[in-house]
């Protein structure tokens, strides 16, 4: 049990730490990409499906802190919304199966957008100002973080089966 946490906190540790690098090698290299690709809901996500809500619920707070860190915002909505992401998609796809790719996309859409619909809700109930789209970029966030982490979690389910 002892052991299964620690590894559990290392992988933690090395995926913030992953998507702390790739989020700011992305906006170095092209601001506007981060509107787009959320690397930090792709990790939670990623993450939540192989190893479980309460897993993904760490993770989740983990990422969330560390985007809401460069973010000018109100701190902690990041850290909320990943958090639940995390829960949620752990937790639900414990209870239903999302291994097929086309559900796991239709799977990850649904969550992906309820997130950005409650990131969105909290930032304008904190700032009560009307809410930055960045010409519409993060309404396009859910498809492409579905994509993505459909690729990612087929990828490391492949890597799983030639391993044993």
């Amino acid at each position: 049990m002892r052991n299964s946490f620690l590894s559990d906190l290392l992988v933690i540790l090395i995926a913030v730490s992953a998507a702390f690098l790739i989020y700011s090698l992305l906006g170095a290299a092209l601001l506007q990409t981060i509107y787009i690709i959320n690397i930090f809901s792709i990790i939670v996500i990623v993450g939540a499906l192989k190893k479980g809500g309460l897993f993904g619920a760490f993770l989740g707070t983990g990422c969330g802190l560390v985007q809401d860190s460069f973010s000018f915002g109100v701190f902690g909505v990041a850290g909320l919304t990943k958090t639940i992401l995390g829960f949620a998609a752990g937790t639900i796809s414990r209870r239903i199966d999302v291994a097929e790719p086309g559900r796991n996309f239709v799977f990850i859409v649904i969550l992906s957008g309820l997130e950005v619909l409650a990131w969105v809700l909290l930032v304008a109930l904190a700032r009560r100002q009307k809410v930055n789209f960045h010409q519409g970029l993060m309404l396009i966030q859910p498809l492409v973080t579905a994509v993505v982490s459909g690729l990612l979690v087929q990828l490391v389910n492949k890597i799983e089966r030639q391993e044993r």
